[in-house]
């Protein structure tokens, strides 16, 4: 359904999500080393899953839906350990170090659920 339209959309789809995902983790974790890799590294990741699926038999543009679609989907599941991330990006950029950064497991659940709801939204979409 969704994969139907006109090529641009998926691409558009995918860009705005990496901008919503990486201005959304720029803010929460205010480490300037850190915002100015992220971006990068998701490219990276992108193209690669992208890349891969085609070479495994799937359309580009499912693809792109579906991995679009689990990068909202973890920017929501970050969304309640924004304050975590802000205090220990404080910490560090002061010179702290913690033996262990303890992530609370709802929201490692919540952010897990997040992701996988919304990569199966994207697959009944992309059918």
């Amino acid at each position: 359904m969704l994969t139907s339209v006109v090529t641009q959309w998926p691409w558009l789809l995918a860009i705005t999500a990496l901008v919503i995902h990486c201005s959304a983790l720029a803010k929460w974790v205010p480490i300037q080393r850190f915002w100015t890799v992220y971006p990068f590294i998701w490219v990276v990741c992108g193209t690669g899953a992208v890349s891969y699926g085609a070479w495994r038999g799937f359309a580009v543009e499912n693809m792109l839906v579906v991995c679009s679609s689990a990068l909202i989907g973890l920017t929501i599941g970050m969304y309640p350990t924004r304050k975590l991330f802000a205090e220990w990006a404080h910490e560090i950029n002061q010179g702290e170090t913690r033996e262990r950064y303890d992530y609370p497991r709802t929201h490692l659940a919540f952010c897990g659920a997040s992701v996988l709801v919304m990569m199966a939204g994207a697959i009944l979409l992309t059918r």
